[in-house]
């Protein structure tokens, strides 16, 4: 007799998107997956099943995660394939979108800009990363 193990069933893609956003907003908050832990009273592998979609996140406690980063409980669940302001659509784009977000590259450009005050200056900078990408979008099309 032999005995098969039974298939590894892949993670919901909402459950991963869930964790994903989990983890982004964690590293937006400069918080270890350590101490997002030990404020839910949790061990540090069970919010890395969380962030990566292997383990589903109980309605309480996403409650929970929720509070201890200080967001909103929708914010979990906002639709990456919904359209943006530019008019992008589609999971991929959202996806890459979360993804950048979550890199480096990402964390570092939203801190910087986070800490630009004055507004007239965030304002113009926006405005030149928008017009900055406006070729390559057109280039895509």
């Amino acid at each position: 007799m032999s005995s098969s193990l039974p298939a590894r069933k892949k993670p919901d893609p909402i459950d991963s998107n869930v964790g994903r956003k989990i983890r982004m907003q964690r590293l937006l908050l400069h918080m270890s997956q350590t101490k997002l832990a030990q404020a839910l009273g949790i061990t540090y592998q069970q919010v890395q099943k969380y962030e990566n979609g292997r383990t589903r996140v109980s309605a309480s406690r996403l409650q929970a995660i929720a509070n201890a980063l200080e967001v909103p409980l929708t914010s979990f669940f906002e639709n990456p394939s919904a359209k943006d302001d530019n008019g992008d659509a589609g999971l991929g784009a959202g996806r890459s979108l979360a993804e950048f977000v979550a890199s480096p590259m990402g964390l570092a450009l939203n801190r910087a800009f986070a800490r630009i005050t004055d507004a007239e200056v965030r304002r113009a900078f926006l405005g030149l990363v928008t017009r900055v990408a406006e070729p390559e979008r057109k280039h895509k099309q």
